[in-house]
């Protein structure tokens, strides 16, 4: 898992983009008006909402205990729960979600799951999560819908950056899955290159693990090369629970009592910052996100856009962490105990 530096280095990274963005949203603004907003609201919107966001994080949990399943690995689905927050919250104070995988595989392991059938696995889901963000960013610029597109031309430099970024990600992946030949031969290399410049000394040592590790890899790509269904049923789910999130945009718009534009277009614009922002080296996208959302949105909602962002991204990111940070309290005293005790 995350080492005691790179926590720490994380932790002040975090705080610091929190503090910026805090200070960019909040300066020269209406405190008063903004508190008055929030306390008319309807709150049960935002009890809905919160609900989204546990749907949101319970649906990785389904995938990963379908994908599982699929290749006789026995697993908790309880612990899959576990498993998935632990991956949220990783992902949410780290830049680019680099954290979450790396945590996920440390528990998987508590739990005796093989790493390389644990990243493959992973990998799979992160594949479908991003492939949504890159059908939804490809129908939007293609089609180019009028009512959508003139809200989101001040910013769609990021929404092409991010589309391309996602677009490289997600190939890369599907590379490594479809053809793990080309994974194998990548480590080799990096493997001895380090051994050339004298960063590894017993590199016959890794490249044997390299190999036996890349045998129980190959074994599961093949498995997901012959059932295509497995993934496709795997991006159906990604489908919905990308739109859980996204939904709460809408939540939190009717709360304020908006009624001025269709649920389809307030959530694929939402989508729409997710696809900008995704690829970012920002923990959880914080400071872009709220600025695409002023953008945005300003035109669509007045006065009422900053408690808008404000809570959507209270509900949508802050909730999820919180929650997040809970769980995986919990996930740390839980997995691997059992295995303890009996030992």
């Amino acid at each position: 898992m995350m080492s005691k530096r790179r926590g720490i280095l994380n932790t002040i990274f975090l705080v610091s983009v929190f503090v910026i963005t805090f200070y960019y949203i909040f300066h020269g603004q209406d405190m008063v008006e903004l508190r008055r907003y929030i306390r008319n609201a309807d709150v049960s919107y935002w009890l809905v909402a919160v609900l989204c966001v546990i749907f949101f994080i319970g649906s990785e949990s389904v995938i990963i205990f379908y994908m599982m399943h699929t290749i006789k690995q026995k697993i908790h689905l309880g612990h899959c729960f576990l498993y998935s927050f632990v991956g949220f919250f990783f992902s949410c104070i780290t830049p680019s979600a680099t954290g979450g995988q790396p945590a996920q595989i440390y528990y998987m392991r508590k739990d005796k799951i093989p790493t390389p059938i644990a990243t493959l696995v992973l990998m799979v889901v992160t594949i479908t999560y991003k492939m949504v963000l890159v059908i939804l960013g490809l129908l939007v610029v293609v089609i180019r819908p009028i009512e959508m597109i003139q809200y989101l031309q001040p910013v769609l430099g990021w929404c092409y950056l991010g589309l391309i970024l996602n677009v490289f990600c997600v190939s890369y992946m599907l590379l490594l899955v479809f053809h793990p030949t080309m994974a194998k031969n990548t480590l080799k290399m990096i493997i001895m290159l380090l051994h050339k410049i004298h960063l590894v000394k017993r590199s016959n040592h890794y490249l044997e693990k390299i190999e036996h590790a890349m045998q129980q890899y190959q074994d599961v790509a093949s498995y997901f090369r012959i059932h295509k269904w497995v993934v496709w049923n795997v991006l159906l789910i990604t489908i919905v629970q990308r739109l859980l999130l996204f939904y709460v945009t809408y939540l939190t718009l009717q709360s304020f009592g908006f009624k001025g534009m269709g649920m389809t277009t307030i959530v694929v614009l939402q989508g729409m910052i997710s696809v900008a922002v995704d690829m970012l080296p920002l923990p959880g996208g914080m400071g872009i996100s709220e600025k695409l959302f002023l953008t945005i949105f300003t035109p669509i909602c007045g006065s009422i856009t900053l408690p808008a962002m404000v809570v959507s991204r209270g509900l949508g990111y802050y909730t999820q962490l919180i929650l997040s940070a809970l769980l995986t309290v919990v996930a740390h005293l839980m997995i691997g105990r059992e295995r303890k005790r009996k030992k």
